[in-house]
């Protein structure tokens, strides 16, 4: 399911989206014999959530209602609940939101032996948040419009005037702020304001709204290439056959600003009155069981494939893509990404939002 995703100015513009266009939801049939009920705010994509939660609430008996909207407008939504949210957990697709509400001081302790369960560098830094998978940056293609030799191998290479009219972008996908963090770390503020201005210019005609979109119109024919998380191209590619796939996707040269993990996770809200319920959630999102479903695509309970990497130790992807250890993104923490507001700045500076 396609899900607009708007980067929000004010926590009251969020409110006001949140009001009329988040989706309420109750994921299962009954709440079994525990009678407790979690609400969660969910930014990641529905059918990924859909999974873990149904196999949550069957293993635990604890019903989960569920919030759906972007990521960033339940962040702002928070925000402007404070103490009075009704939410419980917050699921990101990224760490930015997280970081964001971690600063604010609202939320809870994760339990130690639940960060236990995945890489230290994929963890909130002071363990504020659990991540529970992760995802590439890469470059979606049309060899019809573009051949491999012709395409970027780095980032800065996108304000190239040769890929005038060629270049896709979401730049208001929560997905692109971190390559532009990425970038402003790599060679300045300066630098990536004119980066921004230029790749907005390279890009007119083809901004669209989300990563489904670029990969769709790359695939089409509509645009040379694209920027998108790998996950993206494989779905697709599950959804609408190897026959009707017309592009391919390609990665940046190793350790390039452009080549970025981005790491999806789970927060317990400080004010939640169901913290025991809250952390027997994440303790299960990053348990065997449940990186297993994010592992395997096609399991059976998915009606759209996930195709996300799974991150807790000793569980690795089923789906055919590069293998994860093997990935060679920039050299980033997460600490180092922070809450994204930077890069917002600066794309509403050069145009871009």
């Amino acid at each position: 399911m396609k899900r607009l995703r708007t980067v929000t100015a004010t926590a009251v513009t969020a409110a006001v989206v949140f009001a009329g266009g988040a989706v309420l939801t109750a994921c299962g049939t009954s709440s079994a014999s525990s009678g407790t009920t979690i609400t969660l705010y969910n930014g990641q994509h529905e059918q990924t959530a859909d999974n873990l939660i149904t196999a949550f609430e069957k293993k635990t008996g604890i019903h989960v209602v569920v919030r759906s909207d972007d990521e960033d407008v339940l962040a702002d939504q928070i925000s402007a609940e404070g103490s009075k949210s009704p939410a419980d957990v917050f699921f990101t697709e990224n760490s930015p939101p997280l970081e964001s509400l971690q600063a604010k001081g609202l939320l809870s302790a994760v339990d130690s032996s639940t960060l236990a369960k995945t890489p230290a560098e994929y963890d909130s830094p002071q363990g504020d948040w659990v991540g529970v998978s992760a995802r590439v940056s890469v470059i979606i293609y049309n060899p019809r419009l573009i051949s491999a030799s012709q395409l970027p191998t780095h980032v800065s290479q996108l304000a190239d005037p040769q890929y005038k009219g060629k270049l896709a972008l979401a730049p208001g996908e929560t997905d692109f702020q971190p390559i532009v963090t990425d970038y402003q770390r790599a060679y300045g503020t300066a630098a990536t304001l004119t980066w921004l201005k230029k790749i907005d210019a390279n890009a007119a005609g083809h901004i669209y709204p989300d990563n489904e979109t670029i990969a769709d119109e790359v695939n089409r024919g509509a645009a040379a290439f694209g920027i998108v998380n790998q996950y993206y191209w494989y779905r697709m590619r599950a959804e609408i056959g190897v026959s009707n796939m017309h592009s391919k996707i390609t990665y940046f040269a190793a350790h390039d600003p452009g080549y970025v993990l981005d790491v999806s996770g789970a927060a317990i809200l400080k004010s939640s009155k169901h913290q025991a319920a809250d952390q027997k959630f994440l303790a299960f999102l990053v348990s065997k069981q449940a990186q297993e479903i994010i592992a395997t695509p096609g399991n059976g309970l998915n009606e759209s494939l996930s195709f996300e990497y799974p991150i807790a130790d000793g569980v690795t992807s089923k789906a055919g893509e590069t293998p994860f250890n093997q990935l060679q993104p920039y050299p980033i923490t997460i600490a180092e990404l922070g809450d994204g507001s930077t890069a917002i700045s600066l794309m509403t500076k050069a145009g871009l939002l």
